[in-house]
């Protein structure tokens, strides 16, 4: 793949740094041309100079570059772009399926009388296996060999079928486990800035961008990088070369002013940034951030900050290069010349940023002053309830109180014994406190802030409650190298966070188990247990089964509720615990002050860890380099008994002949879904239940249940995760009333049975099927699966009042149709009970974003016809639709391009 176009606007010039030279497309020399775009905001300019260098005359014009020159001065635009990425980035929940998909396209472009090998990433792919790890041992020295032992006996398939992949495919490379979670790893390593290739003799420089199959992939922006979640069909088509469209984003500028005052952390600030951003309203818009507050923003802050653009919304949450980003990039052990290559790069292309630059022009801004942000929680069960924790303890017991938590209120105060133990348990007493996931644990400062509050606490004579499940996952292992320097290891060891893994732990639902006498309470008193952990999700069912309130908070935050063992406390003004010296000791006692913090991290965290940890990164532990797998086969040999990774049906009885669009008739609706339906709930990543259906299909294959593992660690085998799909234990379906987890109701029959059996038996009858949503419909992470699982279970069409960004792509990319309500109906409005069969008519001239009809035909016949929105938004995503999916569009161009 050529990674230059022709030049129409012969903005080509060179750039020399240490006496080499590099070629570049320059964006003042292209203003000249299109227009003034000084104050074009500084992540358009990146989608500017994507255009300017792949320009073709075909799939990238002059017409693009002056599309975004022309979002000034409204700071809108109407006009869609195409965008190819410097790089792809994965984890291996959503690499494994990815992966796999290669390698169904190398057996399918064979059937089509196509080159295996043309079938191959033609952009660097970097692969981070961090998402396979699970809390099963914890508060123990042992815990972090004996957790690697057991992910390495779960994973052994999946792992070797890795191998295959790295040996199999160029320009693709894998980060063994134990390294650190994807996102940490990117910002400490493997994201450059500005990035070179080189194309016909000559060395270019351009923007390091990225799209990552995990829509934390925002962390980077921080750096100024510029990268977002995307599904894992889009990052397929990318890797393989397609560019994507995507309108000219509106751009929401936030502008922070002040500092934040003592005893404030990153994660306060986040949580108030995420909170004030949901309110304001940015799902598809880019955020970028700019003010004088940026002027003592540390670059762990602003990629905390930049971590969270999912939880808030945004496609991202993007910082520009500034003298921050230098620091950064030398601390981190990043090369000199490349360094100062960001530098003179960016300042020739007026995209560096310092205290004179002119604010840019934005869609809308909104403002924030950094010394007005509180100590802060969120949740029980979103991350954008941003709830001060002062207000913790009595907000809980409102919810309570209230009972939305599925309690009477005369029951708030209820305790039962624990079988075995000297202590009980009661509602809002908490069972998990983990240091966990990327949005911190990059963050130097919170977790000097969290072993400083563990220092005290020991000295004072604190111990955690022994009802709670501590763990410390950090995010890669310079954070270890540096707690371990500053001697905070040990302290955080005597609470029981020891280190259980390098790897995003309970975040993603890896939280491991519970003692069965603690299961046991919960279960049998339907106890409302809470998790604490300094991760950015916490959406029912996600962290753990039996937990059914969940806090995000900041690592000492985390470690101060081990210490009280209770949400119920207002940490601001009641004792966390008792000292040895028998006397009341307060959070403030221990919590440390921004100088103490400083001085710590300034004194152990240095360049030459970062070296060291990352000098032979891609090795891996022993049993890593102990797998062994076949060498030169194109193509992959599948086991067909193994339970994680099956070869999809995806490309069965394809052809290389696209089938005319045709209008979905006599469908049944298969779910009725509430607002905020999230991909944890279409997909589940944690627990696979005994009795599901997906639990159902492993004991039939010999797996006992503790070899189970997660949804997210067997997503390679499209029988479990079509099984699992709609399965999460907290989804409602509102046409079977007074149930969680996954029901339907089959008609005309008027059978109930969990959602897998009922849309088979649809199948079966030759039945096609849709889903009725509310808002946000498949709000949360950038999961693939959440769609291919829709599109295996027979469901053509999906109809909600609006939807997240990647999902709604995601579902385009696997041939669904994503619907919007218009005019203020929705499924209430409607009446919709499920009964009802549905047509969807208009599709035989399919066009982005036309209205379609909808007809209802009521079980006693009478008939409601209305028009929605179809969300298939640009011309190229039509092109995807018809040919049955992205991969299918892609597969059939390659084939005939052999």
């Amino acid at each position: 793949m050529r990674m230059i176009g022709q030049d129409s606007l012969k903005t080509r010039r060179t750039l020399a740094v240490d006496g080499k030279t590099y070629h570049y497309f320059s964006l003042p020399e292209a203003a000249k041309s299109i227009g003034d775009i000084s104050r074009l905001p500084f992540s358009l300019k990146v989608l500017l100079e994507n255009v300017l260098r792949f320009e073709d005359g075909r799939s990238y014009t002059v017409n693009d570059a002056k599309a975004i020159a022309g979002w000034l001065p409204a700071g809108k635009s109407e006009k869609e772009v195409p965008f190819r990425p410097a790089r792809i980035l994965m984890q291996d929940f959503t690499g494994v399926p990815a992966v796999v998909d290669l390698a169904a396209m190398r057996d399918g472009i064979i059937k089509l009388g196509g080159d295996p090998r043309k079938v191959n990433p033609l952009v660097p792919v970097d692969l981070v296996i961090d998402h396979s790890v699970m809390v099963d041992v914890s508060g123990t020295p042992a815990a972090l060999q004996k957790n690697v032992d057991i992910e390495f006996e779960r994973n052994g398939e999946r792992y070797e079928f890795l191998r295959w992949g790295q040996s199999a495919f160029d320009n693709f490379r894998v980060v063994p486990p134990g390294t650190g979670i994807c996102h940490q790893v990117n910002l400490e390593y493997l994201a450059q800035v500005v990035w070179t290739a080189t194309d016909t003799g000559e060395t270019y420089v351009y923007p390091d961008s990225c799209y990552g199959t995990d829509s934390h992939t925002t962390m980077v922006n921080g750096l100024g990088v510029l990268g977002w979640g995307v599904g894992g069909i889009e990052a397929e088509a990318a890797m393989l070369g397609q560019p994507i469209a995507m309108l000219i984003p509106d751009v929401i500028g936030f502008k922070l002013v002040g500092k934040l005052r003592e005893g404030v952390t990153a994660t306060d600030l986040v949580l108030t940034v995420t909170q004030m951003l949901r309110k304001k309203g940015v799902v598809g818009k880019f955020v970028e951030f700019y003010g004088a507050g940026l002027d003592d923003l540390p670059l762990a802050d602003r990629a905390t900050i930049g971590n969270m653009a999912p939880e808030y919304g945004a496609t991202c949450g993007f910082f520009p290069v500034d003298a921050a980003t230098l620091g950064y990039l030398r601390l981190s052990g990043r090369d000199e010349h490349r360094i100062k290559l960001v530098e003179e790069f960016c300042k020739a292309q007026g995209m560096w940023r310092d205290s004179s630059t002119p604010d840019p022009v934005f869609t809308d801004t909104l403002e924030l002053d950094l010394s007005t942000v509180e100590p802060s929680m969120a949740g029980p069960k979103r991350p954008q309830d941003r709830v001060a924790l002062s207000n913790a303890a009595s907000a809980f017991a409102k919810d309570l109180a209230a009972g939305t938590m599925g309690v009477p209120g005369d029951e708030a105060t209820k305790r039962v014994k624990v079988e075995g133990a000297n202590y009980d348990l009661g509602h809002g007493d908490v069972v998990i406190a983990a240091i966990t996931s990327c949005t911190n644990t990059s963050n130097p400062y919170v977790l000097v802030a969290a072993g400083l509050v563990a220092k005290k606490a020991v000295e004072k004579g604190l111990s955690a409650k022994p009802w709670v499940k501590t763990s410390l996952a950090p995010g890669s292992q310079v954070v270890t190298e540096y707690l371990e320097k500053s001697g905070l290891q040990k302290d955080l060891d005597a609470l029981g966070f020891q280190t259980v893994g390098y790897g995003c732990t309970t975040c993603i639902g890896n939280s491991g188990p519970l003692p069965d006498p603690i299961v046991d309470a919960i279960e049998n008193n339907k106890l409302v247990a809470v998790s604490v952990l300094s991760g950015n999700r916490n959406f029912e069912g996600r962290v753990h089964a039996n937990v059914r309130a969940n806090y995000l908070a900041s690592p000492p935050l985390v470690v101060a509720y081990a210490l009280a063992g209770t949400i119920t406390k207002d940490l601001t003004k009641e004792p966390i615990g008792t000292g040895r010296d028998g006397q009341p000791v307060f959070l403030k006692d221990i919590w440390p002050t921004q100088k103490e913090v400083n001085d710590t991290v300034h004194s152990v965290v240095n360049r030459d860890m970062f070296l060291e940890k990352y000098g032979d990164v891609f090795k891996g532990p022993q049993q890593w380099q102990a797998i062994r797998v076949e060498a030169d086969s194109d193509t992959y040999r599948w086991n067909s008994g193994s339970t994680y990774v099956q070869n999809p049906p995806y490309f069965e009885g394809m052809t290389t002949e696209v089938k005319p669009v045709q209008s979905i008739k006599g469908a049944r609706v298969l779910a009725l879904l509430a607002d905020s339906i999230t991909t944890d709930h279409i997909s589940p990543a944690g627990n696979i239940r005994k009795t599901s259906p997906a639990g159902e299909y492993l004991l039939e294959h010999q797996v006992r249940q503790a070899d189970f593992n997660s949804y997210g660690a067997r997503r390679g085998n499209h029988q479990v995760m079509m099984r699992g799909t709609f399965a999460n234990i907290r989804i409602k379906n509102e046409m079977v009333p007074g149930t969680e987890g996954g029901i339907s109701k089959h008609y005309p029959s008027g059978d109930v049975a969990p959602i897998y059996d009922v849309a088979m038996r649809y199948k079966q009858e030759g039945v096609p099927l849709v889903v009725f949503g509310g808002k946000e419909y498949g709000t949360g992470s950038s999961r693939d699966w959440a769609a291919k699982g829709t599109f295996l279970l027979g469901i053509k069409a999906v109809v909600a009042e609006s939807f997240e960004r990647i999902h709604r792509s995601n579902l385009v990319g696997m041939g669904v149709l994503p619907l919007v309500f218009q005019n203020g109906e929705d499924r209430k409005s409607l009446n919709l009970k499920g009964d009802e069969l549905v047509d969807i008519l208009g599709m035989e001239e399919l066009k982005p974003r036309m209205q379609l009809e909808l007809v209802i035909t009521r079980a006693d016949g009478s008939k409601y016809s209305t028009k929605v929105l179809c969300r298939i938004d640009t011309a190229d995503e039509v092109e995807y639709y018809k040919n049955g999916g992205i991969l299918h569009y892609v597969l059939r161009g390659m084939a005939k391009a052999a």
